[in-house]
């Protein structure tokens, strides 16, 4: 199987003519309510749900869309079992570990983005290590949002601009929304165009709060491992109805 992003700035001939998202963001919801409607265990949705993820990000590069942000563990996820979270660790391993080499022979760039407080040792390596080894590449851009929370991404980033004033390397007048944006974890993506949360909830869980001012939201009503290359077109070409007026009124 080929996998993400191959042709990142090639948009397929089904897309040619409708407005394409550069950056789109998913969170990947429903794991666990797929597998309790299965018999099965929360883990093996979670095993499903990795299945998903490799289908939606190749989907994605051979559409056109450059920059995918994806849901992966979120720092409220430390309340759940122990097992559970064991898993979700062993997942993300598994992912790196399979995955590494191919996804940077094919170019792409790999980021990870959340604390890293608290990781184990061996998981804060893996994510080192995808990052330095792809730091080059621009065929195409994979974040993972990975032991992330909206809100303790904006404290970490207050608190940093706050080091910079006592430091005396900054002002505080010189604090505006672009600096404010420069000290968040993804300061070197662009802007945000559309949010996908599966699931059919309507929330946006703690993710990327402030990178989703302008952003278009898409809620589907399917859950995460049933997720693929047709409900994504789906949100796409939503999308691409959609009248965006950042605020402004429309002529």
């Amino acid at each position: 199987m080929s996998h993400i992003l191959p042709s990142a700035h090639d948009p397929s001939p089904a897309f040619q003519n409708q407005t394409l998202p550069r950056h789109i963001a998913i969170v990947m919801d429903g794991n666990g309510r797929w597998a309790r409607a299965k018999g099965r265990p929360r883990t093996f949705g979670h095993e499903r749900g990795v299945e998903a993820l490799q289908r939606t990000v190749e989907a994605a590069g051979e559409i056109g869309i450059e920059y995918l942000t994806v849901f992966s563990f979120s720092t409220e996820n430390w309340r759940r079992p122990l097992g559970e979270v064991n898993a979700l660790f062993n997942l993300l391993r598994a992912y790196v570990k399979r995955d590494l080499a191919r996804l940077n022979a094919k170019g792409v760039r790999i980021r990870i983005i959340g604390s890293r407080d608290d990781l184990p040792t061996d998981i804060a390596a893996l994510i080192e290590k995808a990052e330095t080894e792809t730091r080059t590449n621009t065929r195409g851009h994979l974040t993972i949002a990975f032991n992330y929370g909206g809100r303790e991404e904006i404290v970490r980033a207050a608190r940093k601009l706050a080091r910079s004033v006592q430091d005396k390397q900054i002002e505080v007048e010189a604090i505006d929304e672009r600096v404010f944006d420069q000290a968040l974890d993804t300061s070197d993506l662009p802007e945000l165009d559309l949010l996908i949360r599966t699931g059919g909830e309507y929330r946006v869980s703690n993710f990327l709060l402030w990178q989703l001012a302008y952003a278009e939201i898409t809620v589907m009503d399917v859950l995460w491992p049933d997720f693929d290359r047709a409900h994504l077109e789906q949100a796409l070409s939503n999308f691409a109805l959609r009248e965006r007026r950042f605020g402004a009124v429309q002529e």
